[in-house]
């Protein structure tokens, strides 16, 4: 399913303009960033860093925001909740899991902490797709993107039952029969953010050289 359906979540106006009620906002932040080999989260990217620029942009849009790190994860202070992976070792599946149960609200929105140009606007118009299914998941250059989504406490069972099968692969919730899925196609995302800067995760060195090369520092957001 893609695209259709766009009700309103619920919004309160504060000094940052609108912000999402009914929607947590939770940041994966687990520490690993094998590939990178450094902490992903304190590297800086113009003024901030990567974990700074993340977090700022989830609380600028909901009113509750946590941030999930790894069982074995260095302490993070934040201004926000930090809390643990309810269960060890499972990736992003194990943030995706303790987000939701963890969370107040029926929806949350799921972003990883090496994604230095998360785009309000992008957020903004997939949460408007969440009653329309169980996961509103982005689609760019051909591949889903499981850590820039909307998920509903519907998959927690699904969740539990990839863990017990020691399955990690977020993806694969997405052809649960279970489950309704909205994706969220390129074109439609091009129509708000053009080149997919949104998209952009850092994984390695030369993933930040590149954004290094595009992001201006005296820009909050690049």
């Amino acid at each position: 399913m893609e695209g259709v359906g766009k009700p309103t979540p619920f919004f309160f106006r504060t000094g940052y303009g609108l912000m999402i009620t009914d929607v947590t906002g939770v940041l994966l932040a687990g520490g690993k960033s094998r590939r990178m080999g450094e902490d992903k989260r304190f590297i800086l990217l113009g003024q901030e860093t990567l974990f700074e620029r993340s977090c700022a942009v989830l609380r600028e849009l909901f009113e509750q925001v946590c941030i999930v790190i790894a069982q074995d994860s260095p302490p993070l202070q934040a201004e926000v909740p930090v809390i643990r992976d309810l269960v060890p070792d499972c990736g992003s599946l194990g943030g995706l899991y303790t987000g939701l149960r963890l969370a107040k609200t029926q929806h949350i929105f799921l972003a990883a902490c090496d994604m230095p140009f998360l785009n309000p606007d992008v957020i903004r118009h997939i949460v408007q797709l969440k009653d329309s299914a169980d996961i509103v998941i982005s689609r760019w250059e051909t591949r889903l993107q499981p850590t820039h989504a909307v998920y509903s406490r519907n998959c927690l069972p699904v969740i539990e039952e990839m863990m017990t099968l020691h399955n990690r692969k977020i993806h694969s919730m997405v052809g649960h029969p279970s489950l309704r899925v909205c994706v969220v196609p390129e074109t439609e995302i091009r129509h708000i953010d053009h080149d997919g800067r949104s998209m952009f995760n850092i994984n390695t060195p030369s993933d930040l050289e590149q954004a290094r090369s595009v992001c201006d520092p005296g820009l909050g957001i690049g």
